[in-house]
């Protein structure tokens, strides 16, 4: 049947039409060279003046001529507003006009798919930095962080950006990595489960959401970056896999970034079973499969599974890549001498060239009224660049207020002797590196921190409060000593009597230690900043050691990407107040903490741990993977996945089974009650954990299947009934299928990994039963209204 359009408008510019009738005849009428050139990226920088962006010069690549490339299109602008610090209005001008030239100058007006890092925020000048991955899983708050990422994306899109390089759903296996402070954490489900949030959230504002790293980065060996990964096939698919699936079904995430490393010696970018049969094939994924940064290229370099640029870029395609960034390598000229020569089949092209025109079709860039003007500058005059110079506001009030809600929900407090709060003391001694560092609540990829560094001269664009301004700000009569003590990491110890003899006249001493976000070894923590030990950097535990030993009360608050082991701290610290790089408004939600104004309520997404090595030893573990007669290592944590204290207390019972057995297609429902029995409002996090002691394959002791936040006023209780289906104990089988096998189980209703309340004891019973990724991933939390205790 013929299709009818309006003669005046190409079938692919008519969005009457439908969609992948529309791409397929734009295929049609695509040469060789055009149909590649929208299968790369090429790096730029906005101009702070609002001319056309300038391609990014980087040490590991040529030049690129945008004057040679553009009239056969271009298919992505990476980091456009990302690569140096710019006016965000200027910079939506630059982008406009770029994108206007890019249109103009291919036959078919196709402009560029623009896309942005969005970590921690969207990361440019100037716009809001939000607490960082580690502590969006420290919340436990889905809905809290959808929101923030809804946010996030309103921004990017108002000044043109289509694609955010976020979330990272990499589980922790080891966190001495540098980047553990990307991830959610180290319990799949949470990780899963926030990290779904946020896609659902930024795709919400029309941005595409990038899932990384697909798959296996976090379990390098030795936590170094970029190390090859040893495990098996059973612990990816249990553990590394499931929140990329929940991602792809719930969250519709519309973008995969591969991973650098290779796993048992077969790189992501080469992986066709991974990419394209798992993927693709079994989990129904249709967006696009981005390089991560010069990944294709590593297949050579790093990797050496490619012998020439041609041979890499047709093993990615092969694969399942469809877009190479962040700039023009193997897919430019290597890979049409390759399609040219018969080396890579034309029909690769026009697979990857389908996938990348659907998504921008979606995204209204092949519409015959694209308007290249975003949201932002509607309105404004566009010949008058200076006067748009501050009209563009990233970092807003409601943005801060968002901002700080995710940080006071992601503030836990681990200890506590009854020091905290602390009221109205006289004389507090603020003691430590982090004290004074504006910075030190920014991740590595913020922009101060990942770009910034770079451009000194530049103020950092938004107002970081330091914790000394912050607890000034809380404590408004108190007197204030503030001794540095130590570096975060130059081992400088001469600081230390100084400190001492601060200590040793305060009423009591907060004790700010912690991280330096840095990339590539610049920091103690971020991408390439890998740790030996587990142990505070520099001279800090020789600090808070000294500071112990003064009889001063000592509050122990740490602003860092990753946990520490604290030495004596644990059991000898007034209280201890663990912050991970908590965004703009970090340090106020840590003085709302300490003064008791905010009544804490995060949970730790990661263990901290007790020694400094003995790594990896995360919660999730096998039986072996726990303390034993038979080695004298103990890995056992100093506080459990999980745990966090308040400023009130809740008591847990009356815990109900509607019956103990339920068939392996069914579920088990439980119900119980929380109640406050302290004197202020506070929320429990109510977690639920799955033990199964036999099985046929080993399994962790225990796993994360649910979780629910619970707010209550002091007396206040309230009833919580549980849905949980009986897919939540699926595994992979020794068949390498996901099985749900009968028997009995144990759920546990608890505070923390470490810390079950209640447990009911119950029997999967009938045939084992085969799911796949169409299973049921969570456990249903039902809140009664709350009511008064009697």
């Amino acid at each position: 049947m013929a299709v009818e359009t309006t003669p005046e408008i190409p079938l692919w510019n008519d969005p009457t039409q439908d969609t992948g009738t529309r791409v397929s005849a734009l295929i049609a009428a695509m040469t060789l060279e055009e149909k590649i050139a929208q299968l790369y990226g090429v790096w730029v920088g906005a101009s702070d003046e609002g001319g056309e962006v300038a391609p990014h010069q980087h040490d590991m690549e040529e030049a690129v001529d945008l004057d040679a490339l553009l009239p056969a299109g271009l298919g992505q602008l990476t980091r456009p507003f990302g690569t140096a610090p710019v006016d965000p209005a200027l910079g939506a001008l630059s982008l406009l006009r770029t994108q206007t030239r890019i249109a103009a100058a291919n036959r078919f007006g196709i402009p560029a798919l623009a896309h942005e890092e969005c970590l921690a925020g969207f990361a440019t000048w100037g716009a809001t930095a939000y607490p960082v991955p580690l502590s969006w899983g420290a919340t436990f708050d889905p809905a809290l962080i959808r929101r923030m990422a809804a946010a996030i994306g309103r921004d990017m899109r108002s000044v043109g950006v289509h694609q955010g390089l976020a979330p990272v759903l990499d589980v922790v296996r080891d966190v001495r990595w540098g980047r553990v402070e990307e991830t959610i954490g180290e319990d799949p489900y949470l990780v899963g489960s926030i990290g779904t949030a946020y896609v659902q959230g930024l795709q919400s504002a029309g941005v595409v959401a990038t899932l990384k790293h697909f798959a296996g980065y976090s379990a390098s060996r030795a936590g170094r970056n970029l190390a090859p990964v040893g495990m098996g096939p059973r612990e990816r698919a249990d553990v590394l896999l499931p929140p990329f699936e929940m991602a792809v079904r719930e969250g519709a995430a519309d973008s995969v970034m591969q991973a650098y490393t290779d796993t048992d010696g077969m790189p992501s970018a080469a992986d066709e079973d991974l990419l394209t049969g798992l993927l693709r094939d079994t989990w129904g994924f249709e967006g696009t499969v981005v390089a991560d940064y010069f990944g294709i290229a590593f297949l050579r370099t790093l990797h050496g599974v490619a012998g020439d640029w041609a041979d890499a870029a047709g093993t990615a395609l092969r694969a399942g890549v469809d877009v190479e960034l962040p700039t023009v390598k193997t897919f430019g000229a290597p890979l049409a001498e390759a399609v040219a020569d018969g080396r890579v089949p034309e029909a690769l092209i026009d697979r990857a060239l389908r996938r990348v025109l659907l998504q921008k079709a979606r995204l209204g860039l092949l519409d015959a009224d694209w308007n290249p003007v975003p949201a932002a500058l509607r309105g404004a005059d566009l010949d008058k660049p200076d006067a748009l110079r501050g009209t563009v506001d990233l970092d807003s009030a409601e943005n801060r207020e968002l901002a700080r809600t995710v940080a006071e929900e992601a503030v836990v407090l681990l200890r506590n002797d009854g020091t905290l709060p602390l009221g109205r003391p006289h004389r507090i001694a603020l003691v430590g590196p982090n004290a004074t560092e504006a910075t030190a609540v920014l991740g590595c990829y913020s922009f101060p921190q990942h770009v910034g560094v770079h451009h000194p001269g530049t103020p950092p664009g938004i107002d970081l409060p330091t914790l000394e301004d912050a607890l000034r700000g809380e404590f408004p009569d108190a007197e204030f000593t503030v001794v540095r003590g130590t570096g975060v990491d130059d081992g400088d110890v001469l600081g230390i009597a100084e400190a001492v003899d601060t200590a040793r006249r305060a009423d009591v001493v907060v004790a700010a230690l912690g991280d330096r976000a840095g990339l590539f070894g610049r920091g103690t923590s971020g991408e390439g900043c890998d740790a030996e030990s587990l142990a505070l950097p520099g001279a800090q535990q020789r600090l808070l050691d000294a500071l112990l030993d003064t009889g001063t009360p000592v509050v122990t608050v740490l602003l860092a990407g990753r946990p520490y082991a604290l030495g004596r701290a644990v059991d000898e610290a007034a209280a201890i107040v663990q912050s991970f790089f908590p965004g703009v408004e970090g340090t106020t939600a840590i003085a709302g903490v300490l003064s008791g104004r905010t009544n804490p309520s995060g949970r730790l997404p990661v263990s901290v741990p007790r020694g400094t090595g003995g790594q990896p030893a995360g919660y999730l573990g096998a039986r072996l993977a726990q303390a034993s007669d038979v080695s004298n290592i103990d890995p056992t944590a100093a506080f459990a996945f999980g745990h966090g204290l308040s400023y009130t207390s809740f008591e847990w019972g009356e815990l109900t089974v509607d019956r103990p057995e339920a068939d392996t297609d069914g579920a088990f429902r439980l119900a119980l009650t929380v109640r406050n029995t302290g004197e202020r409002e506070g929320t429990e996090v109510v977690q639920l954990y799955l033990h199964d002691p036999v099985a046929s394959v080993v399994q962790p002791v225990q796993r994360l299947v649910g979780y629910a936040r619970v707010p209550l006023a002091p007396g206040e209780a309230r009833r919580l009934r549980v849905t949980v289906p009986a897919d939540l104990a699926s595994f992979t089988g020794r068949d390498g299928r996901r099985v749900v096998e009968p028997g009995a189980l144990e759920l546990r209703l608890a505070a923390s990994s470490g810390d079950a309340r209640l447990t009911a004891e119950v029997t999967l019973t009938g045939p084992a039963r085969q799911v796949d990724h169409t299973r049921r991933f969570h456990a249903l939390f039902e809140q009664e209204p709350a009511h008064p205790a009697v």
